[in-house]
């Protein structure tokens, strides 16, 4: 029973108490039926975390404001949906309606005017249906700013279209010619009056397909040219790449086959060089082996999320405005995933003899968690000074720290207590020496950054095209839902990053450099690194952005993604680069 019911919350919070309410409704209306409208938000065009709610600028307010309840995502996502001042019956025209007559004192004015000036849009959601306008102009005279005319629109018309007993479209128009002029702000008041229109028109478009016109405008012909022309240079140079690297790493490893081979017979003429002879340290466990481990778990639970997200979006959970789906998706995944972390961490730790798993298990849940927690809380305070929807509401907190208390922590425990109870063992084909072997000096391009910097270049430039698609879906109005597309780049980046690691760690072996498995995670996950750069690339040459809350969400979230590519990239590297070492040192004898 208990159970069951731990099944039908956790389905709740997954589709989202509207979403499963809208199952129930089949969004039919007859004609004078009221039709949902929902108010969310408004902010600056350019800076799409810093959202408002609705009613912190003097519109209309209706007698009894309504809020919307909210599921976990959409409050996540900062959607704050309350009833709107508009009556939009179903098929009911209106003709320059009035709202309300307001007068406007001179700090609502000055508000106003600022956000004009900001280029304010709002968002409306009507039966389930996005919409978006601004809310009003500036017209600019002259080069100095004190030329510059304000206006307010203060009339909306609604062109809504309609299959039979459905809504399928809507739009917003507003009129440039009914404004009202803010830029004197000397005026103690300015009298408007806010007026909508409503039209509605018939269209054969049916009810099953109304959200395709959101995909299509991110599959046009232009775009989609620009995104296949990316894969296929992903993919030339994936082959380039994994065709120069077998062939140059087979036949070396098999000059090295031939050679040691000859080498058992004559091995007193012979100076000790190459891979073959650091076989003793080789399997020689790397240093601060329990946040190894940990990075290993992490990284292998951030890549289970990851494969996950792409295939509830290729199944289509993730359709345009389907409000909050994808973080609600993220955080009960990665609640439900802790497992894997507590079992490949504990379990990888056993296998290098660690004894204190407890500790390490502490290490795997905050490795990920803890600096995004931080992270969260600066950023969380930032909205918070800024009055912003970004800002997460007391209870929404207490259900996340409800979620990892009661689900994250528990299964993190349990794959801990698994992974110790395995009794795996580390399986080395030769064995190691009592005492390491001293690293010859080596040059500097041989260092950790130089190689970190030659392995995470080559994944991030096959992944480089599809990524400004990706920021300006996330940080910006586009978007994006050609996921195929995606999910094929993915593959490709884990393709590329296992190769050069790969490479990188048979050449560090021949300079007779043992000390590879650092070297081969921070490799993996350089590409992390380039992506961050990449922001800072985006923010100041490709997007609008402004301001101190924009800015610090925008390099705070996604120094917490890259650090979380760093980790997933990272155990791809190590994971690739194992396979390979293993390999090699079976295929020879050693003393």
């Amino acid at each position: 029973m208990e159970k069951s019911v731990a099944v039908v919350v956790l389905l709740m919070v997954l589709l989202g108490a509207d979403q499963v309410r809208s199952s129930a409704s089949d969004h039919r209306y007859k004609e004078g039926e009221a039709v949902p409208l929902y108010a969310n938000k408004v902010g600056p065009f350019h800076n799409p975390s810093e959202t408002y709610r609705y009613f912190d600028l003097p519109f209309c307010s209706p007698e009894n404001v309504k809020e919307k309840k909210e599921a976990l995502g959409e409050v996540l996502n900062g959607d704050r949906l309350v009833s709107a001042p508009y009556k939009l019956d179903f098929r009911i025209e209106k003709d320059s309606e009035l709202v309300c007559k307001k007068t406007l004192s001179k700090e609502e004015v000055a508000r106003f005017r600022d956000a004009v000036n900001k280029d304010y849009y709002f968002q409306m959601y009507y039966d389930d249906l996005p919409l978006w306008g601004f809310i009003g102009k500036v017209e600019k005279e002259g080069r100095d700013p004190s030329d510059y005319r304000y206006s307010l629109y203060k009339h909306i018309q609604f062109n809504i279209f309609y299959n039979k007993d459905r809504v399928i479209e809507i739009n917003v128009q507003t009129d440039a010619r009914n404004v009202v002029d803010l830029t004197d702000d000397n005026k103690d008041s300015v009298d408007v009056d806010f007026l909508y229109t409503v039209k509605w028109k018939e269209t054969s478009v049916p009810y099953e397909k109304r959200m395709d016109k959101y995909s299509q405008s991110s599959s046009l012909p232009h775009h989609l040219e620009i995104h296949w022309f990316s894969i296929i240079n992903s993919c030339v140079t994936v082959l380039l790449l994994t065709g120069f690297l077998a062939t140059i790493l087979m036949r070396v490893l098999k000059n090295d086959f031939v050679k040691y081979a000859h080498d058992e017979e004559t091995a007193e003429d012979q100076e000790e060089t190459g891979w073959k002879y650091i076989h003793g340290d080789v399997f020689r466990y790397p240093k601060y082996k329990s946040i190894f481990a940990a990075a290993l778990g992490s990284g292998t639970q951030l890549f289970t999320l990851t494969v996950f997200i792409f295939i509830l979006a290729l199944v289509g959970v993730f359709y345009p405005y389907n409000r909050g789906a994808l973080f609600t998706a993220l955080v009960v995944i990665y609640a439900l995933t802790s497992g894997i972390a507590g079992y490949i961490a504990t379990s990888f730790y056993c296998q290098l003899e660690g004894t204190n798993w407890v500790r390490n298990l502490m290490l795997t849940g905050c490795l990920f968690c803890g600096p995004l927690f931080l992270m969260f809380c600066f950023l969380n305070t930032v909205a918070i000074a800024y009055n912003a929807t970004a800002a997460l509401p007391f209870g929404t907190i207490v259900v996340i720290v409800l979620i990892w208390t009661l689900v994250t922590s528990p299964l993190l425990v349990l794959g801990g207590i698994a992974g110790k109870n395995s009794k795996a063992e580390f399986q080395a084909p030769v064995r190691t020496t009592k005492y390491p072997r001293e690293i010859p000096p080596l040059p500097w391009y041989r260092g950790t950054i130089p190689q970190m910097a030659m392995a995470g270049f080559l994944p991030f430039s096959a992944i480089y095209i599809e990524l400004y698609y990706i920021f300006a879906s996330v940080w910006g109005h586009r978007i994006y839902t050609i996921y195929s597309i995606l999910f094929i780049v993915f593959i490709i980046l884990l393709i590329v990053t296992a190769f050069i690691t790969v490479a990188l760690t048979y050449f560090q072996l021949a300079a007779e450099d043992h000390e590879w498995w650092w070297r081969s995670f921070l490799c993996g996950g350089s590409t992390g690194i380039f992506i961050y750069a990449y922001c800072l690339y985006y923010y100041y040459a490709r997007s609008d952005m402004s301001g101190f809350m924009q800015t610090s969400f925008f390099f705070g979230y996604m120094a917490c993604i890259c650090y979380g590519f760093f980790l997933m990239l990272g155990t791809v590297g190590f994971r690739a680069a194992l396979l390979f070492v293993r390999h090699i040192y079976r295929s020879i004898k050693c003393e």
